[in-house]
């Protein structure tokens, strides 16, 4: 499945437990060897959910949160029960999930974290500005949305060699558990437009994490509203960071590209 081009291999383990080795989700995700993907998903039995959402990066390492496969798993549960509304439980905890009229998911991605230490950072500091330099990219905005985010606000999101630039600063020692690095322009009305180096996998064509965290940075920095249109290569979320609760809501499309079975 894909939201946006950020594409998932989702596997069901929900009746029949699925234990992956590093190893094994390296070569599921190898695009020549294996099946090919950014992330890769296991559906989980829940107690308090329909089901939990493990999600693994490319390189094999465990993360908290992924926006576009929330997505992705909330269509398949709805798909099933035949509703319009699910609930995910992940390590960055319970997500809340309904379908709209025009088919597309929206996702409550809980509260922006935006404390130092819930980010986290190796050190306390004022997460609207940071002290990190790399060639063009300066000053980025911290947001915390079951992952960690450095966003940097640009004027040509093109003209920044993110492959060279994006593995220096996900490493930074700023950031412990490594950072999925953003670059962002602002156009008129505030709309942003993202490229995005995500951490154990490199530039993908969307990261939803990265989207709200960008839509968050934008705002606290008085250059866009709390509700927005976010661009990113492989196309458009619509974003909202409640006021009442802080929480972002995220609203995308789905894809299913096939289906089948693989030896594990």
């Amino acid at each position: 499945m894909h939201g946006l081009g950020n594409d998932f291999v989702v596997f069901d383990g929900r009746k029949q437990p699925l234990a992956l080795s590093v190893d094994a989700v390296r070569h599921l995700s190898d695009r020549r060897r294996g099946i090919g993907c950014d992330q890769l998903v296991v559906m989980e039995p829940s107690p308090a959910a329909d089901t939990f959402m493990r999600i693994y990066n490319a390189d094999g390492s465990e993360v908290g949160a992924c926006g576009n496969a929330s997505r992705c798993v909330a269509s398949l549960i709805m798909q099933e029960s035949g509703g319009t509304e699910s609930s995910i439980a992940t390590r960055a905890g319970l997500l809340s999930c309904r379908r709209e009229s025009d088919g597309r998911i929206t996702v409550d991605m809980g509260e922006a974290k935006l404390d130092w230490q819930d980010i986290p950072l190796a050190k306390a500091m004022d997460t609207l500005s940071l002290p990190i330099a790399e060639g063009p990219l300066s000053n980025p905005v911290a947001v915390g949305m079951g992952n960690p985010h450095a966003i940097f606000f640009v004027n040509d999101t093109d003209a920044v060699d993110l492959a060279a630039l994006g593995p220096k600063l996900e490493h930074h020692p700023l950031f412990p558990a490594q950072c999925n690095i953003t670059i962002a322009r602002v156009s008129e009305g505030g709309r942003l437009f993202l490229r995005v180096w995500e951490r154990g996998v490199g530039e993908t064509l969307a990261c939803g994490t990265a989207a709200c965290a960008a839509a968050v940075a934008a705002h606290r920095r008085g250059l866009a509203p709390r509700e927005n249109t976010v661009h990113l290569p492989g196309g458009d979320l619509e974003i909202r960071w409640r006021e009442t609760d802080g929480h972002v809501l995220m609203t995308g499309p789905v894809a299913l590209s096939f289906e089948g079975t693989v030896e594990v």
